[in-house]
């Protein structure tokens, strides 16, 4: 059975990738050598209609069953990961391709690059359709809710192997998850296997960075920008210069940063990057409620938009004078305080501003959102005065980064089951509602639709509220006129 799924992954894959049939007996052997098997060779593939991770789930199952691997989602990601590397190509190859298509097309190319990497399973396609994911409607607009189900839960016997396996040793290569180390690595005991990993290489700002696709992606053509040195994340001119270069190589995609202070960047502040791809978000669609004109950037169009974060808007046709004035933005928001709406730039040498920026490029106009962001604590707001406060953290207690400052929430896998026992509460039935949420369920409860058939759908939009109240606590001016003051010193 074994030989079986073999010939079936390297049909599909040969279909999936167009590879030449010539090379099919090559492929077959690489990936028997892989799974310790001498083919007896048989050529007829299973019946079954599986999808790529489907076979390569079998042929691991087979592998635990027989006793060759240990049954643990590291070891099996490891064998996966190894035979997806056999179809892909050397990184040179990959990139020749790439930038071939580009030649052409920006999107041509990015097309290929993002099927070959779903194609070599390091995107986790199989994985990602756990994910919960719908929109509701807000005062902000529509806003995307994702309950993260993408990663594979571990039983406690798993959990015990893994931590005597990874005692053990004591690795620290490659430095980070990010790093281009990365690119081809085996992969260990909770270290991600890699092998099936390739990385485009793009001049930004004359320096080298790299391109790859998100393996546990939260949107259409999720994408990450890395810096090739392990520096850490920074937010300064040369930041709005790399992401405007980008959209100009990249037009079809935005691009983002996540703030370079603990509390309001994201959870990997350690390695530069930025985040990518091809999707509207919520955030694309705010209107302007406030525009404004700075004399020195007369190319530049200003605005403050709708948004539950602090946002300011810049468009212009004119590279130079885009990133001049969110450089000039920038430079003035991290001296700026209010001292009585709590907003201070710095307590003695600790700097607590920065700015979570978003590029576009729409309709002919280069397009960078700069969200303003405070990571300031008080012993009234522990986690921080601009973070999601005390109130909500039943639902969501960890960073706003930059995927949320658009728009789309990232919330924990506990919810799912969270909000199941909440809906079966509310139509009357058995359920084992989580203390945690008993002020919130209390306050549905108070206004509950009279057809119980509406009521899944009630609290889905209470949730998507819940998430807007929650990136209202991350904004540091409340209102437009806690804002113009700022505006006022540019």
């Amino acid at each position: 059975m074994l030989e079986q799924y073999i010939n079936s992954l390297v049909a599909s894959i040969a279909h999936e990738l167009e590879l030449d049939d010539r090379n099919r007996i090559y492929y077959k052997n690489k990936v028997a050598a892989i799974c310790s098997f001498t083919p007896d060779g048989d050529d007829t593939n299973t019946d079954n209609n599986l999808t790529i991770p489907q076979l390569l789930e079998a042929i691991n199952a087979i592998l635990v069953e027989q006793g060759t691997i240990e049954n643990l989602l590291d070891t099996k990601d490891m064998i996966s990961a190894a035979i997806m590397d056999v179809f892909i190509g050397l990184p040179t190859e990959v990139e020749e391709k790439f930038y071939s298509l580009y030649d052409k097309d920006a999107k041509a190319a990015t097309d290929y690059f993002y099927h070959l990497s779903k194609t070599s399973n390091y995107i986790q396609t199989e994985r990602i359709k756990n994910n919960i994911h719908y929109t509701a409607e807000t005062s902000y607009g529509e806003l995307d809710i994702t309950i993260n189900l993408s990663k594979p839960e571990m039983d406690p016997a798993e959990i015990k192997r893994l931590k005597e396996l990874s005692s053990s040793t004591s690795v620290n290569y490659p430095k980070c998850m990010l790093c281009v180390e990365n690119e081809g690595y085996y992969g260990r005991i909770n270290y991600p296997a890699r092998s099936n990993h390739r990385i485009i290489k793009l001049n930004l700002n004359n320096e080298n960075w790299y391109f790859q696709y998100s393996p546990y992606s939260y949107y259409t053509e999720h994408a990450i920008v890395l810096a090739e040195e392990h520096t850490p994340m920074i937010i300064n001119k040369a930041t709005f210069n790399r992401l405007i270069e980008f959209v100009t190589k990249f037009p079809h995609y935005f691009i983002g940063s996540n703030a370079d202070l603990p509390i309001v960047g994201g959870s990997m502040l350690t390695h530069d990057h930025y985040q990518s791809g091809r999707f509207e978000f919520a955030m694309d669609r705010a209107k302007d409620i406030y525009n404004f004109t700075l004399n020195d950037f007369t190319e530049v169009n200003f605005s403050i938009i709708e948004w539950p974060l602090s946002v300011i808007r810049l468009r212009s046709t004119n590279k130079e004078q885009i990133v001049s004035a969110a450089d000039h933005i920038l430079t003035a928001w991290k001296s700026y305080s209010d001292e009585a709406h709590d907003i201070l730039s710095h307590t003695d040498s600790e700097i607590h501003h920065t700015i979570t920026p978003i590029a576009r490029f729409k309709n002919g106009h280069y397009e960078l959102d700069l969200a303003l962001r405070n990571n300031r604590t008080t012993e009234q707001f522990p986690h921080g005065i601009f973070h999601p406060h005390e109130q909500h953290h039943h639902i969501k207690k960890e960073n706003i980064g930059l995927i949320e400052v658009m728009g789309l929430a990232v919330l924990p896998a506990r919810l799912k089951k969270d909000m199941e026992q909440i809906k079966l509460h509310l139509k009357g039935e058995a359920a084992e509602v989580n203390p945690i949420h008993d002020d919130w369920v209390n306050l549905l409860q108070a206004d509950l639709p009279e057809n119980s058939a509406l009521i899944d759908r009630y609290v889905d939009e209470a949730l998507a509220n819940k998430f807007a109240d929650i990136l209202s606590d991350a904004g540091v001016f409340k209102n437009l006129d806690t804002f113009k003051p700022f505006i006022s010193t540019l």
